[in-house]
């Protein structure tokens, strides 16, 4: 009977350290804290068993990452909303960037092949499949092509 009681208060306080976390900010999934991470599944249950990120159980025993642990450990930080963190990301010169709309994304083995329709004018970039697919670039989005010197990068908007 004091087993069962005992237990039942640690599952109360548990409750209630899940509601706190949860109040402060979004409790993500390991994997969706991952890609936000560019880490792998594998990579963020280490970070979880070993400290390096602080997780909450659920009572199924499974782990929910809070959003400010995540962001604690991106660059992007200092934006406590997502639209401030966006507009860090994109703090390069103004007139590198060109945005427009997506007509067509070609996969084709290691590369992706992306057109962009800016003002009547078409540019095509050529970025790693990889790359494309995390940022699920598809036809009609808003994108911008990042300018460098010889280079047009793709930067989803």
């Amino acid at each position: 009977m004091f087993t069962c009681v005992n237990m039942l208060g640690n599952m109360a306080n548990q409750r209630k350290a899940r509601k706190a976390i949860a109040s402060k900010g979004e409790l993500l999934l390991p994997r969706e804290a991952a890609s936000q991470l560019r880490i792998s599944f594998p990579t963020i249950k280490q970070w979880i068993y070993g400290g390096k990120i602080r997780s909450v159980r659920t009572p199924g025993g499974h782990h929910r990452i809070p959003q400010r642990e995540v962001d604690r450990l991106l660059f992007r930080t200092r934006g406590e909303t997502s639209a401030v963190r966006d507009a860090l990301v994109r703090r390069v010169s103004g007139r590198n960037q060109l945005v427009g709309r997506i007509e067509e994304v070609r996969l084709s083995g290691l590369m992706a092949e992306v057109t962009l329709s800016i003002g009547g004018q078409k540019i095509t970039s050529i970025i790693t499949s990889r790359s494309a697919r995390e940022m699920q670039l598809r036809p009609g989005q808003t994108a911008a092509a990042l300018i460098k010197a010889t280079e047009v990068m793709i930067l989803r908007v």
